[in-house]
């Protein structure tokens, strides 16, 4: 798990040598093996619903009427945050394309130094992958795909993605050509720190005395799931 710092308040940013600090404190245990997905998905009749949640600062991938729906709290540069979807990335787009999870993404950016910083822009080429672009439109099978090449290629630390290197994996992830131009052109959609706030204070609630991310909330069961066991994906949508 990426820790938020002890004494991270609203509207206020950490320096990443705290932000450091307070991850050499704190050995945790990185998400286990990657899972094999049985059986193969049906064919995307209906469109895989994406669009925003209702406070607008998450994002919804998945039908209304899916079994299972969690959220999902994420930092672009948390490293635990890319083992989640490495491990279990195609698993959660695959049940997200057979109707059986819904995903609400929220980011977080609590390891940029400032609003602008690489999580920052990563958080808002989210919410512009939610905008249709005339008749194009992206689903929330390719959403999940999506944020799956934008954590997997994470560059902790780095310079923040191009919009050329955005347009490229929603072209990868087959996000329409339209959609990915809107992507790669960056344009603020989203206020980020509002952002934060609201879904720091979400995160907060869900677990006061181990913040961070990733974090997985069982929406349905009001609790929060353990990501470091093998088969809590499986688990969940099988229960």
């Amino acid at each position: 798990m990426c820790p938020v710092v002890e004494g991270y308040s609203f509207g206020m940013r950490i320096s990443k040598a705290a932000l450091l600090t307070g991850l050499l404190g704190l050995l945790l245990a990185t998400v286990g093996c990657s899972q094999n997905v049985v059986g193969t998905a049906l064919p995307d009749a209906t469109r895989v619903p994406l669009t925003l949640s209702a406070d607008e600062y998450g994002i919804v991938a998945g039908f209304d009427d899916a079994p299972s729906q969690i959220e999902i709290f994420t930092e672009p540069q948390c490293t635990h945050c890319r083992d989640l979807q490495s491990n279990f990335g195609e698993q959660l787009a695959y049940y997200i394309a057979v109707g059986e999870l819904q995903v609400t993404y929220r980011p977080l950016t609590f390891i940029d130094d400032d609003y602008d910083g690489y999580s920052s822009k990563v958080a808002n080429a989210l919410f512009l992958a939610v905008e249709p672009v005339g008749d194009a439109a992206a689903t929330g099978t390719q959403f999940q795909r999506l944020v799956e090449d934008l954590w997997v290629n994470q560059q902790t630390g780095g310079p923040a993605f191009t919009g050329d290197e955005l347009r490229d994996m929603a072209i990868g992830a087959g996000i329409p050509a339209s959609v990915a131009d809107n992507i790669a052109g960056q344009r603020q959609i989203v206020d980020v720190a509002d952002m934060e706030n609201v879904n720091f204070e979400l995160l907060f609630d869900i677990d006061s005395a181990q913040t961070g991310t990733p974090t997985v909330y069982d929406l349905e069961a009001g609790e929060k799931l353990d990501v470091y066991d093998d088969n809590w994906l499986d688990d969940l949508v099988q229960s």
